[in-house]
């Protein structure tokens, strides 16, 4: 998927159009886990639309849940949800971050080779 470290570094054009790929493939991985949690808040939850989109935006955002959840089930939700959505918002983070780290470290490797010749 990357080039090698004694391949030449990827044109800017072409790294721009990587970090897109991987920025689309965040945010749907984002949209699903919300729309996940979203569903669980409302049917398990028994939280109006509005409120289950609150609480599963606020938990894929790292900032914890609003409110009281009255169902057990709806708690219990809550709670795998909140484990499930830091490994998400972790994940979404590290695809998103892979490309730049690649370049910046595949750059130094390269300006390093050089200074060796």
């Amino acid at each position: 998927m990357y080039e090698r470290h004694n391949q030449p570094l990827l044109p800017r054009r072409q790294f721009f159009r990587r970090w897109a790929r991987h920025g689309v493939l965040a945010a749907v991985a984002l949209v699903v886990s919300l729309a996940i949690g979203t569903s669980g808040f409302h049917w398990l939850a028994r939280q109006s639309w509005l409120d289950a989109f609150l609480n599963a935006a606020m938990l894929l955002g790292g900032m914890g849940p609003v409110g009281n959840f009255e169902p057990p089930v709806g708690k219990v939700f809550a709670a795998l949800y909140a484990l499930y959505a830091g490994i998400v918002f972790l994940g979404a983070s590290a695809v998103l971050l892979a490309p730049v780290v690649h370049r910046v470290l595949h750059k130094l490797h390269l300006s390093e080779q050089g200074k060796r010749k």
